[in-house]
């Protein structure tokens, strides 16, 4: 299992984020819901992953990788903030976003915990996660020869 996702690492990445700015996009451009400030930094962290590791995915360049890591750890970041003022009260008193729509707003709550910049917060964790496959099954393969 831990060669295989070293193998596709970058792959299972590129994946995760294609699947998150196709939800992001479907949520904004669908169903009509309007991004908040928050949004909007998740999805600057989020989309460029698409292309780069579109790219990388097909060259199989595991170079990539220092460079697309920090806006996954960021973006994180931006997710988990986001998260907490919607779930935390008096979080969102803090920083409160003052333009359009309130970052504490959820439009939607599955099963009371799953909110948009949660399934963002998944997504991040799942691209550093695979990243960091990849790159351990690049150092191996440096390493052997």
């Amino acid at each position: 299992m831990k060669r295989m996702l070293s193998t596709y690492g970058l792959y299972f990445a590129w994946l995760v984020a294609l699947v998150a700015t196709g939800g992001s996009l479907y949520f904004s451009e669908v169903l009509g819901f309007i991004p908040c400030t928050l949004c909007w930094y998740q999805r600057i962290f989020m989309y460029p992953q698409v292309i780069l590791l579109g790219i990388a995915s097909y060259r199989n360049d595991h170079r990539i990788i220092p460079y697309v890591l920090p806006l996954s750890v960021l973006g994180g970041c931006v997710s988990l903030w986001h998260y907490l003022e919607q779930k935390v009260p008096g979080f969102a008193t803090i920083l409160p976003c003052r333009v359009g729509v309130p970052c504490a707003q959820a439009y939607i709550d599955w099963f009371g915990f799953i909110t948009i910049p949660f399934l963002a917060l998944v997504a991040f964790i799942l691209i550093v996660v695979f990243l960091s496959f990849a790159r351990s099954g690049a150092v191996e393969d440096e390493a052997s020869e």
